[in-house]
């Protein structure tokens, strides 16, 4: 496992996904306050990018925009169909105002 830095906190807008390209991997990146949560950029319904969908704060969820399949950004379950898999969660932090990702 690596860590890698994909950007500055004050880089995210609160409230909304972004997409980064990290050694291989595509990272959907949610900011809500001071929180920073990682999944994987592919909806496990159909290979379309989570990180153009809404956030959805106070649940801390994310719908991606396709189908409507709904995603819990903690634990990568899907909250609604048509997703039945969940997608891969990735432990996220900031550090000094850096957003930190541990890659597997």
């Amino acid at each position: 496992m690596s860590t890698v830095t994909v950007c500055q906190l004050d880089d995210l807008i609160d409230g909304e996904a972004r997409r980064f390209d990290v050694d291989g991997a595509r990272l959907c990146v949610v900011r809500i306050g001071d929180d920073v949560l990682c999944v994987a950029d592919r909806c496990s319904h159909e290979d379309f990018s989570l990180s153009e969908g809404e956030v959805f704060a106070d649940e801390r969820e994310i719908e991606c925009v396709r189908h409507g399949a709904i995603f819990d950004l903690t634990t990568g379950e899907p909250c609604s169909l048509p997703a039945t898999k969940p997608v891969a969660v990735y432990s996220a932090g900031v550090t000094d105002g850096r957003v930190e990702v541990e890659l597997r």
